[in-house]
């Protein structure tokens, strides 16, 4: 900080298991990967390259040492997971994400239906070799999962391995954990905070309010993703108390 202010959140060091910041790179280039590492990189833990992206994006390799190099850690989404597994290419799945040098996977399960126990084996396979993000609730507008069954997944996929479970918003912001306005589904929210360790899972929080309701529920250290490159700085603060939707919730 530039100023040291009293009763200001304190955040852990990284590399952290709590208070985790995942950036969603839509494509970013590789001097809009270096801005970020330049401004944020202390704020930043995990960068999502999203959804198919990692193919298409010229010079992936190295931005992913870019990443890597400022401390942050990189990994593909889970939708190019399901686009491999799709055409039953899990083996060429694992060896791209090898060659490509990232230490992190994301298993999902958003689009592609898998048989919950076959993406439990696809965890536990992974997880030999990468620290893995399991994602829980669907892409699809309509398709309905219970309150129950979102719990009891994400129980028995941080049993297959993963480290974290990410809870299921899209970039939009407006699905899974969220109803359609983007508010959160506080219910499913609170069956989920009843029944696991909170800091087994990362929220996806694309919008300010969002990731407001978060820290005003769980405190300044909640694990908050799809945040895109430019609000980092913007959700430091909110974390810290200096930005006006949090500010007084942290001084006595």
């Amino acid at each position: 900080m530039n100023f040291n202010l009293p009763f200001i959140p304190g955040r852990p060091e990284k590399p952290r298991s709590s208070g985790i910041t995942m950036v969603m790179d839509k494509g970013l280039s590789l001097r809009e990967a270096e801005d970020l590492c330049e401004v944020a990189s202390e704020y930043t833990d995990f960068v999502k390259l999203g959804f198919g992206t990692g193919l298409l994006t010229p010079g992936v390799k190295e931005k992913i040492k870019l990443y890597q190099q400022a401390g942050i850690k990189p990994y593909f989404g889970g939708t190019l997971f399901e686009a491999f597994i799709a055409r039953n290419m899990f083996d060429d799945y694992r060896k791209f994400i090898t060659e490509s040098g990232v230490e992190t996977a994301e298993v999902s399960d958003g689009v592609l239906p898998i048989e919950h126990d076959k993406k439990c084996e696809y965890i536990n396979l992974l997880a030999k070799d990468f620290q893995i993000f399991s994602e829980v609730g669907t892409k699809l507008k309509g398709k309905e999962i219970s309150n129950e069954e979102w719990v009891s997944w994400m129980k028995t996929e941080l049993e297959a391995g993963a480290w974290k479970v990410i809870a299921e918003a899209r970039e939009s912001g407006n699905m899974g954990i969220y109803k359609e306005d983007g508010s959160a589904n506080s219910q499913l929210i609170m069956d989920i905070k009843k029944e696991i360790d909170t800091e087994h899972i990362l929220w996806e929080a694309p919008l300010k309010s969002q990731q407001v309701w978060f820290i005003k529920l769980l405190g300044s250290n909640v694990n908050l993703g799809n945040i895109s490159q430019s609000e980092v700085i913007p959700l430091e603060t909110l974390r810290r108390g200096l930005r006006g939707d949090t500010l007084l919730s942290f001084i006595p």
